[in-house]
């Protein structure tokens, strides 16, 4: 099936393992993993960029493999905020940028295009986080 926004057609990209248990050279427990995890999150850093710090850092290839709990749930049971819609804040950030590029620079017939593309993929998501009850009902992308 053909991209949805380009001309190009695949899927092409490394794939994670589909190992259900940790692996052996994993030498980190579970709580020392947990505990890094929530000083990351203390620190201000996303969820994302916490699995990549630990993937680099620490040698952790998958939190949910390595401790039986996703970050999400490693933040929630810590009382922390696992901010949900992060790929929604990175696409309105995103937008922002792309619309003061427009306003800068008035010809630029692609970005503009290129801009609806992003609108419509915020939309998108965020009538899915509404289904999942992540935004509120009443939430508007303007």
């Amino acid at each position: 099936m053909a991209r949805m926004y380009s001309h190009r057609r695949g899927k092409s990209g490394s794939k994670r393992p589909v190992a259900k248990l940790k692996p052996k050279w994993v030498q980190t427990p579970p709580e020392e993993i947990k505990r890094i995890v929530v000083s990351l999150a203390r620190e201000g850093h996303p969820k994302s960029s916490i699995g990549v710090m630990l993937r680099d850092r620490h040698g952790v290839p998958s939190v949910k493999t390595a401790t039986g709990m996703s970050i999400a749930q490693i933040l929630r049971e810590a009382g922390e905020d696992p901010m949900d819609a992060e790929d929604l804040k990175l696409l309105i950030k995103k937008g922002e940028a792309m619309k003061r590029h427009i306003d800068r620079y008035k010809s630029d017939h692609l970005n503009v295009h290129n801009l609806q593309l992003v609108e419509s993929k915020i939309r998108r998501i965020a009538k899915y986080y509404k289904r999942k009850g992540v935004l509120p009902a009443d939430w508007r992308y303007e």
